[in-house]
């Protein structure tokens, strides 16, 4: 299974459409927030036989996205946010809390417009995977380079994360 991972694209569409094109075909397209309305636009794009996931970003002002999504990839359960309501841009501390209380082994979000990528564990815990893709359109990062994330589950069942900069 290939999963696509994309966030804060901010209706600048462009590399999202090029990223989309060099990718295919993947199983599933999560979108974590900050489409400021091209989620129709997204969803043609992502074709019929793509699963769509998207969630509310702190700029979606008049979209009907749910604030987060809870849903398994593979045998991963997984948290889809933005993160602005988990305060990400300060820290990842409250949303590594409460994905751990609520029984997540992913929480993945968006907002910072900066890549992440953390396997969490801790003694007596399951591991717990963090991450950003980044933002395909406004990056914020040391060089300010595009990004986005590749998620593949192997025969295996397991789960192995691909960091991608344009």
């Amino acid at each position: 299974m290939k999963i696509l991972i994309v966030s804060d694209t901010h209706r600048k569409d462009g590399n999202l459409q090029w990223v989309m094109e060099q990718t295919k075909p993947f199983d599933m397209l999560i979108h974590l927030g900050d489409a400021e309305g091209s989620e129709y636009e997204i969803a043609r794009w992502a074709g019929p036989g793509c699963e769509l996931e998207m969630v509310l970003g702190n700029n979606d002002f008049f979209s009907h996205l749910e604030r987060e999504r809870d849903l398994m990839i593979g045998t991963y359960r997984a948290l889809l946010t933005h993160g602005h309501y988990y305060n990400v841009s300060l820290s990842t501390e409250y949303l590594r809390r409460e994905a751990r209380e609520r029984g997540f082994d992913i929480a993945m979000f968006g907002h910072t417009h900066r890549p992440f990528f953390e396997i969490d564990r801790q003694e007596g815990e399951k591991e717990l995977i963090l991450l950003n893709p980044g933002s395909l359109s406004y990056p914020r990062q040391e060089g300010r380079r595009p990004s986005y994330m590749i998620m593949e589950i192997g025969e295996d069942g397991k789960a192995r994360f691909h960091q991608h900069y344009l």
